[in-house]
Parts: C-alpha cells; sequence; structure tokens
C-alpha cells in the first residue's frame, strides 16, 4: 500500500525493506516519495544512520537467505552417509 506521506524513521526502513526487491523506485513510491527517488534514498541514508545500520543503497536490505554464514573458525559435523529409516 503507497504511504499518502513520505515515510521517515523505522517505518521508512521498514517499508525500504520489504519492498526493496522491487526495484527503487517502486519502494520510493510505495514509501510514499513518488518519483522523488533522490530524496528517498537520502532519508533511507539518514533513517539507516540513525538506527546504525550500514548500507551503500537499497539492495543491502534485501536478505538473502541461501548466503552462507561467515566462518567463524569451527567445523561442520555431518554424517558420513544418508540413513535410512
Amino acid at each position: 500500500m503507497t504511504s499518502s506521506t513520505p515515510l521517515t524513521g523505522i517505518e521508512l526502513v521498514d517499508c525500504a525493506k520489504a519492498n526493496a526487491k522491487q526495484g527503487i523506485e517502486t519502494t520510493a513510491d510505495l514509501c510514499g516519495y513518488g518519483s522523488d527517488t533522490a530524496t528517498f534514498q537520502r532519508e533511507l541514508q539518514h533513517a539507516c544512520s540513525y538506527m546504525k545500520v550500514d548500507i551503500k543503497d537499497l539492495s543491502d536490505l534485501i536478505d538473502n537467505p541461501t548466503a552462507l554464514p561467515t566462518s567463524s573458525g569451527g567445523i561442520d559435523i555431518a554424517p558420513d552417509s544418508e540413513v535410512e529409516f
């Protein structure tokens, strides 16, 4: 749902995160900025900075569930072969 007024703060970050996969133009519009993507990006950077979240662009807000966590020096334990029950 498109916001009737430009969102700010956590509401802006939540809206941007929820719609980031649709691209910057659509996300800016849904967050209440219409076609003013420059203001949208500036306000999103400001909101994220206030929340101490470092982003370079909108794509940084997209969750990547297939990304592997970084190794912390531990080991993976898995069975040597498949078990059938």
